[in-house]
């Protein structure tokens, strides 16, 4: 007989009321349902409804009070748009949604709580386990991860000549946050896994690559980071410096559960003509998965860019090929110390990617392409295929010739990516496009290129009140440039830009248009 869990979320107030009166009267709780008794419904975000079903349970119940009678005020309604977006999420992954339900009930409504208990763990026995393995907080062996000694000695960190440009170029020194990539070299050759610059810095640190940029010794510092998160990481699990609760590291640790069956491709248009037999496989990312997160709050349609790359390669006479089962390709697992699961990811997405007999793999966004072309190479995971990004592709077929645009009726400037800017066959691409299409309506931000100015988090980690400052610096700069549309190349970039522009106080002087440059090209081609 199988072993089902279900997590019982209730509320303080009306509904444990009911629920314990219903124990008053003698009724056996169901033995699958473990209750967590919470202050309010409210409370319990998505990062903590989702973490439940990272972390075993087959089902998830919120039990709280009625609209209108919720002690906090909003506690309801804000408990729905949590529920809903988590939902949604569930059948991304192939879950079905109902094994997560909000109620809510009155103090006097034993029955109706009877029977909703009764109802649900039917309901959830008849779905099945859920396909989500839990996944074990298991430290990374010493062996995995490395010792300060090796990881120094394989990115050079011994040359560094204390000279500061890595730190007078910092974007978040610049924005005055006490904080210095030599400092962090220098913390880890001295070996203090207690230090400020190795306990709180490492995590802050954006990984842009602009001290790589200037270091006179060539220290890759951003992989220098990645690899001492893996190591601190390896030696204390704490999650503390990740930003929304941790919900996407939570999510994409879910995707290492190999029967998991996921639902990523099945709302896109009719219009978008794939092939399963086709030898060029269309890599999507974790779009959906922002656009549904952030839907209440930024509204940003970062799907849109999967959907007009499909329908530009169509344009070119390409159909491809989709992976089904798509998981994250594990960018944000890595850059977060996270390289066991990481790992895990790289070999599924691999495994699956050989099976189709796949030749080249086109990405839209920058973190898949560096993930894929470098990243899994680098960890021992071999790669059988070519990967191409989006901008490469329309790039040589609109070099052909026969293409024409309609250029938009807006001045546009650009935002830099700092993985795209990691690759020199790519950085001047977007650039290249835009002049393309409208080259007298296109104006430079003042930081950019080689010392553009990144989005202000990475990784989903270290995002604080300096990386809001950068973000509306950032925003600044664009405004400064007299453009109306920033064109961007990354999804995190409109996502987080997108944020700083909800900034109450100065909200209106920031806002603009945010659009991928996928998404101009596929508005402004001339499609007949």
């Amino acid at each position: 007989m199988e072993n089902y869990k279900i997590i019982l979320f209730l509320c303080n107030w009306g509904a444990h009321t009911a629920y314990q009166a219903l124990q008053d009267q003698g009724y056996r709780v169901p033995p699958e349902i473990s209750t967590v008794r919470i202050p309010c419904t409210g409370r319990i975000s998505k990062a903590l409804l989702f973490k439940a079903f990272e972390m075993g349970a087959d089902g998830v119940a919120l039990v709280g009070c009625k609209p209108g009678t919720c002690r906090y005020g909003v506690g309801t309604n804000s408990a729905i748009n949590f529920t809903d977006d988590t939902r949604e999420i569930l059948a991304f992954l192939g879950l079905d949604k109902d094994r997560l339900q909000l109620v809510t009930f009155l103090p006097d409504e034993v029955d109706g709580l009877r029977n909703f208990l009764e109802m649900f763990c039917d309901e959830i026995r008849s779905f099945g386990k859920s396909s989500l393995m839990p996944t074990h907080k298991d430290l990374i062996k010493d062996d995995q991860a490395g010792t300060f000694a090796e990881i120094l000695a394989a990115h050079n960190a011994y040359g560094c000549q204390d000279c500061g440009k890595c730190t007078s170029s910092c974007p978040l020194a610049l924005t005055g946050k006490q904080f210095s990539p030599r400092a962090i070299a220098g913390a880890v050759i001295a070996g203090d896994m207690n230090s400020k610059e190795i306990v709180e810095d490492i995590w802050s640190c954006l990984t842009c690559g602009i001290c790589y940029a200037r270091c006179p010794s060539g220290v890759n510092f951003p992989d220098f980071i990645c690899d001492i998160r893996a190591l601190v990481k390896s030696k204390d699990d704490g999650d503390s410096h990740q930003a929304h609760g941790g919900f996407f590291q939570s999510l994409m640790r879910s995707m290492t559960s190999p029967e998991m069956k996921t639902d990523r491709w099945s709302r896109l248009p009719k219009d978008v003509k794939l092939d399963d037999k086709s030898k060029i496989l269309f890599f999507g990312g974790c779009a959906p998965y922002f656009d549904t997160f952030f839907r209440n709050h930024l509204g940003v349609r970062t799907t849109d860019v999967l959907v007009d790359s499909l329908r530009l390669m169509n344009f070119f006479d390409v159909a491809p090929a989709v992976l089904k089962n798509e998981r994250c390709c594990g960018h944000d697992l890595l850059w977060s110390g996270d390289r066991e699961n990481f790992l895990k990811l790289a070999r599924l997405n691999i495994a699956m990617i050989a099976e189709m007999g796949i030749e080249e793999v086109v990405t839209a966004c920058p973190e898949c392409y560096r993930t894929l072309a470098m990243d899994y190479q680098r960890f021992g995971v071999d790669v059988g295929f070519k990967v191409t990004h989006i901008y490469e592709f329309l790039e040589q077929e609109i070099d052909k010739g026969a293409v024409t645009f309609n250029p938009p009726e807006k001045a546009m400037t650009f935002q830099d990516s700092c993985r795209m800017n990691s690759f020199d066959a790519l950085k001047d691409l977007p650039r290249k496009l835009i002049n393309r299409i409208s080259p007298n309506q296109f104006e430079e931000m003042k930081d950019h290129k080689d010392v553009s100015m990144c989005c202000g988090s990475s990784a989903w980690t270290g995002c604080d009140a300096y990386s809001k400052a950068m973000q509306v610096n950032r925003l600044r700069q664009a405004r400064e440039t007299g453009s109306n549309l920033m064109v961007t190349s990354c999804p995190k970039c409109q996502i987080h830009l997108q944020c700083a522009m909800e900034d109450p106080f100065q909200g209106n002087d920031l806002k603009m248009e945010v659009m991928d440059l996928t998404s101009v090209i596929r508005q402004t081609i001339c499609w007949e």
